[in-house]
């Protein structure tokens, strides 16, 4: 297997009710044998994630911090940057859809020079796919991106953005929902950092798992997206 880099991840997990696969993606994420650390944000959390995250015993370093009231994914996620010590982030979801398992891949691309931020993207075969309509919300808000940043990369809306700490902290980051997604890809793209893919694997969860994203995320995202665009 080829050595990946040495530098030290920060794994940043947002966590709002997903008691019944927490375990499960802690447990993953774990096993992945390099240099991390753990930070996890429980954006209030109502369903005993917190016992939960109380009574766990890491093996790595972790920070757990708490919000009070749920304020949002990007909020924690925001949370979660401040909060990180190492050199890189990737955003973590704890609903099982994305595996940890592929850290090693994202990861192996900053042996390139000029490298500086990384996509993990997301095929959509059939077997994966959440649904038909949820697929083409995906490639309309991935196709507007590229129209309005004249880029081509293929998955905007992916859980797996991996960068420098020092650059997640220079986006200015302020959305406190699911657009923080676009939020991040249209201001690396309008910072004019070049994107780097690599596939991942990926299994949607349907509503009644827990699914969160609805078709006013994907409004909310082309939005986000235009402002970025034309007022930064």
């Amino acid at each position: 297997m080829d050595a990946v880099p040495s530098a030290r991840l920060s794994v940043v997990v947002p966590v709002y009710n997903e008691r019944l696969t927490l375990l499960e993606i802690l447990h993953r994420i774990q096993a992945v044998t390099i240099p991390k650390e753990i930070v996890i944000v429980d954006d209030g959390s109502t369903d005993g994630t917190a016992d939960i995250l109380a009574a766990r015993n890491f093996k790595v370093p972790v920070k757990v911090i708490r919000h009070p009231q749920n304020a949002g994914k990007g909020a924690a996620i925001r949370t979660a940057i401040a909060s990180a010590t190492s050199d890189l982030a990737l955003i973590q979801d704890a609903d099982l859809e994305y595996d940890p398992a592929d850290y090693p891949a994202l990861l192996k691309p900053f042996d390139r020079p000029g490298v500086t931020v990384v996509f993990g993207s997301r095929s959509f075969s059939s077997h994966s796919a959440y649904s038909f309509w949820f697929v083409m919300g995906n490639k309309a808000v991935t196709l507007w991106t590229n129209l309005l940043f004249n880029s081509y990369i293929s998955d905007m809306e992916t859980c797996y953005k991996l960068m420098p700490l020092e650059t997640w902290r220079s986006l200015g980051l302020t959305a406190n929902r699911f657009d923080i997604e676009p939020e991040i890809t249209a201001k690396l793209l309008r910072a004019g950092h070049r994107v780097y893919e690599v596939p991942i694997s990926y299994v949607a969860r349907g509503r009644d798992e827990g699914k969160k994203l609805t078709w006013r995320d994907g409004v909310a995202a082309l939005v986000v997206l235009t402002r970025v665009r034309l007022l930064g």
